[in-house]
C-alpha cells in the first residue's frame, strides 16, 4: 500500500497531502465505527460516537471512496503506459523493416562517427520520420542557421537500439575494407557533411 501511495502522487506534494489526509480520515472514522463499545467507553467516546455516527459514517465513506478512486486511477495509468510502450515498440519493429536508404544512412552515422548524440537538421524528412516512429529522440539544444536551417541534438532511443544491428544498418562485419568504406561514404545522406556531435555551435 505504501509503495502504491508514494507512486500515485510522487510528483505532487499537495496531492500527497490530500491522499494522506483522506487515508487518516478513513482510518480514524473506521476505527470509531467498528471499535467495540467497551473500548469506546474506556476512552469516553461512546456517547460522542453514538450522537455523531451518521457524520462519522459519511466521513468513512468519503475517505474510502477517495482512496479507491486514486488506486484505480493509478492502475489505469499503469495499464495505459504499458499499452503505449507496447504500441511504440510495435511501431519501431515495423519501421526497422521499412527503412529507406536515407534513414538507414542517417542511423549509420551514429555508428560511423562513434557518437551517442548527433546534431541533425530538424527539417529533413528522414529526421522527422525517425522521430515520429520513436527510433530517434529529440534532446533539445535547438539552434538556427541562416543557410541550413534549424538543427537540434538527437540520439537513438533505448527501445530502438536492440533492433539496429549491423545487418539492419548494412554495416560490414568487423573492420571494413577500403572498398566497403568507400561504399559507406557514397551512401551517406546528402546532409552528412553537416552531421556533427552536440559540440557544434551556431555562427
Amino acid at each position: 500500500m505504501q509503495k502504491i501511495k508514494t507512486q500515485i502522487f510522487k510528483s505532487s506534494a499537495p496531492k500527497q497531502l490530500i491522499f494522506s489526509a483522506m487515508l487518516w480520515l478513513a482510518i480514524v472514522s473506521g476505527a470509531l465505527l467498528f471499535a467495540p463499545k467497551g473500548i469506546l467507553s474506556v476512552v469516553h467516546l461512546d456517547e460522542v460516537v453514538s450522537a455523531n455516527s451518521h457524520y462519522i459514517g459519511l466521513a468513512f465513506i468519503i475517505g474510502i471512496a477517495f482512496i479507491i478512486t486514486q488506486v484505480v486511477n493509478y492502475f489505469l495509468d499503469e495499464a495505459i503506459s504499458v499499452l503505449k510502450t507496447k504500441r511504440a515498440t510495435e511501431v519501431i519493429e515495423e519501421k526497422v523493416k521499412l527503412l529507406d536508404p536515407t534513414e538507414r544512412a542517417l542511423l549509420r552515422e551514429f555508428f560511423l562517427q562513434g557518437e551517442t548524440v548527433l546534431t541533425l537538421p530538424q527539417d529533413e524528412t528522414a529526421v522527422k520520420s525517425l522521430v515520429a516512429t520513436n527510433i530517434i529522440e529529440h534532446l533539445g539544444n535547438q539552434k538556427h542557421y541562416a543557410i541550413q536551417g534549424p538543427t537540434a541534438d538527437y540520439k537513438i532511443s533505448m527501445r530502438a537500439r536492440i533492433y539496429l544491428n549491423r545487418q539492419v544498418l548494412r554495416l560490414p562485419v568487423g573492420e571494413p575494407s577500403q572498398e566497403e568504406m568507400q561504399n559507406l561514404i557514397k551512401a551517406r545522406p546528402t546532409f552528412a557533411n553537416n552531421l556533427t556531435g552536440p559540440r557544434k555551435h551556431a555562427a
